[in-house]
């Protein structure tokens, strides 16, 4: 059975890439989570673009996503539980519901290889040996190269290094000394307990129709952010934002 895992960018129908939807084409059948958390319409965004980009001889089945606890006292420990889960999801809907003359695809939000378990999902279901698969992964452009042309960023300073993370490890991050950091999955927007001057460039539902932008000096805008990510969510039922923030106190080195 062959697999292929899209990478379709961060929502918006035109962003992705010429591999991308030469990909879709090549796919007979897509499976589809539905995490039913009243974010419907990312179930609704991926179906667009598969009218946009695609014949109509594919058939769509939406997964119901394994529930998880989003604040658990072992983060890890509850990922894992979660990968098993989903694994046990998909493999019994390739078995049932997919041949294994036809081509099943992913459509994975954003880019596959930041902050998504699709790859591991799949990786569990060729261990346990009960399907013959064959899998290959489309990349995509990322919420983070959309966040930087949106702001017109160069993300790493003269000579230095950039460090990508989580909201979860925002303060781990910056007490061990980074200070030019993008932010993915920060449901809570950690920087509000950042001490020290910093700026942000901030976006949420990159690439869509009702995305948001806010820059400047954390301390001074980050009311603006929390407006504006409100009104996101409000629009969609979902928001996914992401951000760079670097310390302004900073010498820039050469």
């Amino acid at each position: 059975m062959r697999l292929r895992l899209i990478g379709i960018g961060p929502g918006g129908p035109d962003d992705l890439t010429v591999t991308a939807v030469k990909a879709l084409e090549s796919v007979d059948v897509f499976l589809v989570a539905d995490k039913a958390r009243g974010v419907d319409d990312l179930v609704m965004v991926r179906e667009q673009i598969l009218r946009r980009h695609t014949s109509s001889r594919y058939r769509t089945i939406v997964v119901p996503d394994p529930p998880r606890d989003r604040a658990p006292e072992q983060y890890a420990t509850e990922v894992r539980d979660w990968h098993a889960a989903r694994a046990d999801a998909y493999e019994q809907v390739l078995r049932t519901e997919v041949d294994d003359s036809e081509t099943a695809g992913f459509l994975v939000w954003g880019d596959p290889s930041l902050y998504d378990s699709t790859i591991r999902v799949v990786e569990r279901i060729r261990e346990r040996g009960v399907l013959d698969i064959d899998y290959d992964v489309i990349p995509a452009v990322s919420s983070i190269q959309v966040l930087a042309a949106r702001h017109r960023l160069v993300f790493n300073r003269i000579g230095g290094p950039i460090t990508i993370t989580t909201g979860r490890r925002l303060g781990v991050e910056v007490a061990s000394g980074a200070d030019n950091i993008v932010v993915m999955l920060d449901g809570k927007l950690a920087c509000r307990e950042l001490d020290g001057n910093w700026d942000i460039w901030w976006g949420a539902n990159l690439g869509t129709s009702d995305e948001e932008l806010v820059a400047g000096r954390l301390g001074e805008v980050l009311e603006t952010i929390e407006t504006a990510r409100a009104r996101a969510k409000a629009l969609r039922g979902w928001v996914m934002d992401t951000y760079l923030l670097r310390r302004a106190d900073r010498a820039v080195s050469g």
